[in-house]
């Protein structure tokens, strides 16, 4: 399981992915020192876990889970039990107190992976994520985006209102938060969405006015996706 850690006190940080480093199925995408972080970490990763100090500078751990619309599993960090009522309000999986036990922790991600092993896969039809623009956090809703870019170690998404968005980020990255049903890889350099297919032309998807060319080894994949009659 992917999984990020918020928390803005370096040490407690720390202590954290020392205790995740002891659960060989955790991956540590990343640590997020503020819920704007923790906000870029969830756009750009595909994250399972987060776990997540609540007291922190500006908004609140609680704040965060608040503003994000496709939460992952949650495990709450606090010095403080205070804040344990409210919490189980937004179906956080665990509450740990600070100085974390290890037996603790463990007991909570075993819960985690209880969890995610029994759930459903997620609905990704109308998903929807962050990405920064010009210093700003911009939601974009994935059946507004008509075609993604792939540029060196960046991407530029392109929306229906002609508007184009360049992120730091992978294809594979991007693949991995959008419905494999509305958009498909055609080429090393583009993913399209199929909704929004004008015309194809022998090796080339028309998507309004651009022409997108499509790859030998996507092609057979591209037709899978197509309602032919």
């Amino acid at each position: 399981m992917n999984c990020i850690i918020v928390d803005d006190d370096v040490m407690s940080g720390n202590a954290v992915k020392h205790l995740v480093a002891q659960i060989p199925y955790l991956n540590l995408v990343g640590i997020g020192k503020t819920p704007q972080e923790a906000i870029l970490l969830l756009s750009n990763n595909k994250v399972d876990l987060m776990l997540l100090d609540i007291e922190m500078p500006g908004m609140s751990g609680l704040d965060l889970i608040k503003s994000l619309k496709n939460l992952p599993f949650v495990v709450l960090i606090t010095s403080k039990k205070e804040y344990a009522l409210e919490a189980f309000e937004y179906n956080v999986v665990d509450y740990l107190l600070k100085p974390i036990a290890l037996d603790r922790f463990f007991k909570a991600i075993a819960r985690v992976k209880e969890m995610s092993d029994n759930s459903p896969a997620m609905d990704k039809t109308n998903t929807s994520f962050f990405v920064k623009n010009n210093g700003t956090l911009v939601k974009i809703h994935s059946k507004d985006i008509l075609w993604i870019e792939a540029l060196g170690d960046y991407i530029t998404i392109h929306t229906i209102d002609n508007k184009k968005f360049t992120i730091h980020s992978t294809m594979k990255m991007v693949e991995n938060k959008l419905s494999s049903d509305r958009f498909v890889r055609v080429h090393r350099s583009f993913i399209i969405a199929v909704d929004h297919i004008s015309s194809i032309d022998d090796n080339v998807v028309v998507i309004g006015k651009q022409l997108i060319p499509v790859g030998a080894v996507y092609r057979e994949n591209l037709g899978r996706h197509l309602n032919l009659l």
